[in-house]
């Protein structure tokens, strides 16, 4: 018997050797899987569209973190819905912080779903494959000008954030302490440097450029982040090179945001989107920017949208409006007018389109503004064609203005700060002459805020210069006497609050991450 035994185990033993690449392998051969697929180049490239598919998703909510955490834009109070997403947007712009708020969760959630797929692809491309040296280089290149991106955003909103370099394979590699915000930027200067090398120079042909990562935007990036951590004359020597790859200024202001111009010489880096029936692909900022409406078919050509449950936000304030200069061409093309009623519900029934320069309210109606960049034609409702510039040659001037500025170089910060005005105003009229260099420095500053205003770029460039405090203090104190419905709490502006917390969904299902100091919840 025991005889039977030992020869029915041998048997088994021999049989799962010899079938250990057959039918116990758990990649079927007639399907795609992680072990198949990394493979080519096409492969590799359908992986590398899933980390710019996450860029969407990041900047579909951006705005809310940026632009409405800034004295640049507002929000429309709407009583009649104070629900879960209405209040963690409110919480946002009025700096009454919660580790619980949505928005928070989403946009940590998807740094790092980019973050991983960024990771994956690197990780495959060690193994062995099918891909040659050119195309492995440049989809390395793009992959980690991607994961710095992310990693750039992340420590910024957060501070130090757990520093995952690898495809998760276990659940050790899942739960990760934070690493320290120094750590990090090491990271991402380390990316972001290796994917300058190993990335192309964009050609400027019609259609050339296609929202894929460049030496340019890989260029740009770092020179941000090393203007974050104040290394002036690194971030000089980088933006310099900017116009020796091609990039230029458009025309006029105007045209930048045309989507006839999408990914023009002036852009650096946008985020893609397409409109089409289709869907999953268009944007639809205008929808969220514009008052609460039934239809707002008097401002998008025509075509009947209701977004009584979508619009009301980054409402531009008052405050950026009395930032433009008289003549300065970007206002009217920053900014325009919905005019109307509102009705019980605080919807508003828009009775006409209006430029924003010299505007008087009609009588009996009601003046909106609201940002008119992302306004462009469109053919299908709540599906718009508008990319999202991260990154574009106007900024870059001004950062190297201010680059400049801060090392004393005060005859080339003027010309680069000039060649951006001059464009604003049509002429050199309004050239700045300043040369102390504080002086100057606020020329910088508020430069960048009417250039850029609703590109998400206010509240970094605030932090940044150490002005955030003192900036929003003061607006404090002018939004609580415009809005009655503000609590006691809004606006604690206090140093801690210039990063968020870290969402509770992360400390509570990672022990090792602790929550930001100051926040107490």
């Amino acid at each position: 018997m025991k005889r039977i035994q030992y020869i029915a185990i041998v048997f088994v033993l021999m049989i799962a050797a010899s079938c250990k690449k057959t039918f116990l392998d758990t990649a079927p051969p007639d399907q795609v899987s992680e072990a198949s697929f990394y493979q080519t180049t096409t492969q590799f490239r359908q992986a590398l569209a899933s980390t710019y598919v996450t860029l969407r998703a990041v900047f579909n909510e951006d705005f809310y973190m940026t632009e409405m955490r800034s004295d640049n834009t507002d929000y429309d109070y709407y009583p009649v819905n104070v629900g879960t997403a209405y209040l963690a947007r409110y919480q946002l712009h009025d700096w009454n912080d919660d580790a619980n708020n949505s928005y928070l969760d989403d946009e940590y959630r998807y740094f790092y779903v980019g973050i991983a797929r960024c990771n994956t692809i690197l990780d495959h491309l060690q193994d062995p494959n099918q891909v040659d040296a050119a195309d492995k280089s440049e989809i390395q290149g793009e992959a980690e000008l991607l994961r710095a991106l992310y990693y750039f955003r992340a420590v910024r909103y957060f501070g130090g954030v757990p520093l995952s370099l690898h495809e998760v394979t276990t659940s050790a590699e899942a739960y990760l302490p934070r690493a320290s915000a120094d750590d990090v930027y090491k990271q991402i200067i380390a990316d972001a440097t290796d994917a300058i090398a190993k990335l192309p120079v964009v050609t400027f042909t019609k259609g050339a450029q296609t929202g894929a990562a460049t030496k340019g935007a890989a260029t740009m990036l770092l020179a941000d982040v090393y203007m974050t951590q104040k290394n002036y004359a690194a971030a000089e020597t980088l933006l310099k090179t900017l116009s020796g790859m091609g990039y230029s200024l458009l025309p006029t202001y105007a045209s930048v945001f045309s989507t006839a111009n999408k990914n023009s010489v002036e852009s650096i880096f946008e985020v893609q989107y397409t409109a089409g029936a289709a869907g999953g692909q268009q944007s639809n900022f205008i929808y969220l920017f514009l008052p609460r409406t039934t239809s707002t078919a008097l401002i998008t050509s025509n075509v009947v949208t209701n977004n009584t449950s979508t619009g009301g936000w980054n409402v531009p304030t008052q405050d950026l409006i009395n930032a433009y200069e008289p003549g300065d061409t970007r206002l009217d093309a920053s900014i325009g007018v919905a005019e109307g009623t509102y009705d019980a519900s605080d919807n508003m029934t828009i009775s006409a389109y209006k430029s924003i320069i010299n505007y008087t309210p009609a009588a009996g109606k009601v003046g909106r503004p609201f940002d008119k960049k992302v306004l462009n034609p469109v053919t299908i409702t709540n599906n718009t064609d508008d990319d999202w510039p991260i990154y574009r040659y106007a900024d870059a001037l001004l950062l190297l203005a201010e680059a400049q500025n801060e090392q004393g170089e005060t005859g080339s910060a003027l010309a680069n700060l000039n060649t951006v005005r001059q464009r604003a105003f049509g002429n050199a009229s309004h050239n700045i002459t300043a040369t102390d260099q504080v002086t100057l420095r606020a020329d910088i500053a508020h430069e960048r805020r009417v250039e850029l205003a609703f590109e998400n770029h206010r509240w970094f460039d605030l932090v940044r210069a150490g002005t955030a405090i003192q900036v929003m203090a003061a607006f404090a104190t002018q939004i609580k006497l415009i809005h009655t419905y503000l609590t006691a709490s809004s606006y604690d502006v206090e140093p801690y609050r210039l990063i968020y917390p870290i969402p509770f969904s992360q400390t509570s299902l990672n022990p090792q991450i602790k929550e930001n100091p100051g926040y107490t919840f």
